[in-house]
């Protein structure tokens, strides 16, 4: 029978019955990927909070990128994180909240989630209007 998650996820524990928000960022694990990742939470709260779903979205950080209509970087005072990450809205995923590991001490501003948002909608909208166009 194939293992469904690597024996690196044994070593951290999975918050039984996450309640993450929207704006948070959290380490989760990413499908069957052995390594963490850094995410965002971009789903509503009504989601977010509801017992009645084990998904949410959310949009993982990466170390490297340049800013564009579906790319902004962020720096660490912002984000908490030990190094200037980027946010690919194009990357958009469903995530089972099973896969959340730890909240981190950050937010992200509702002026921010704004700037998100509107990153989403270029990723699926080629006529949405941006600042570089």
């Amino acid at each position: 029978m194939r293992q469904r998650y690597p024996a690196a996820r044994k070593a951290s524990t999975l918050i039984a019955s996450p309640k993450p928000r929207r704006g948070e960022i959290w380490t989760a694990y990413l499908h069957d990927a052995p390594k963490r990742h850094w995410v965002v939470v971009v789903s509503l709260d009504n989601r977010n909070l509801s017992n009645n779903a084990s998904s949410i979205l959310v949009i993982p950080f990466g170390s490297y990128g340049e800013e564009g209509p579906t790319v902004i970087s962020l720096p660490p005072g912002e984000t908490g994180l030990p190094e200037t990450s980027y946010l690919k809205a194009h990357f958009i995923q469903v995530l089972e909240k099973k896969n959340l590991l730890d909240p981190q001490r950050r937010m992200l501003s509702s002026t921010r989630m704004r700037q998100i948002v509107d990153m989403i909608r270029r990723a699926i909208d080629p006529d949405a209007q941006w600042a570089g166009r």
